[in-house]
């Protein structure tokens, strides 16, 4: 994650969210040295580039900045949401928790395809939006 823009405080968090103006900004919250994190965290580094149009990555460690993790329900080893506008976004992924993926999502091309999503939605004003991949029988919990 050493690559990926780090939030160190509550309120770097805050201005990221609510500075951009264009793009989707994608947190992935948790600690840099889980494993689950780590592969999240390369595929996110690894697509930051391609959807740098549409698109902010950021990372935050969740002991270092435990600020949102009571308001976001952050109890999971690795969590990644997204913001459009000040704006939370909503995914129906099919796993019954629509505000977060809550797992390592280790296909490139479906993290870029959910970014996409999002930003598109999210543009038309949605809070919403549906994932092009149903991922209720992915992960057996």
């Amino acid at each position: 994650a050493y690559l990926l823009p780090h939030l160190r405080t509550g309120w770097a968090v805050d201005q990221a969210i609510v500075n951009e103006e264009d793009r989707v900004v994608v947190i992935r919250f948790g600690h840099d040295s889980d494993p689950t994190c780590m592969i999240q965290d390369e595929v996110l580094q690894s697509i930051t580039e391609v959807v740098q149009n549409f698109a902010v990555i950021y990372v935050v460690d969740i002991t270092e900045v435990p600020d949102f993790n009571e308001m976001y329900e952050l109890y999971d080893d690795c969590t990644t949401m997204f913001f459009f506008h000040n704006k939370h976004i909503m995914i129906d992924l099919g796993t019954g928790n629509n505000n977060k993926v809550n797992w390592a999502l280790g296909d490139k091309q479906e993290m870029i395809d959910l970014i996409e999503v999002v930003y598109r939605g999210a543009r038309k004003g949605r809070g919403l939006v549906v994932s092009p991949k149903d991922y209720s029988t992915k992960y057996m919990y």
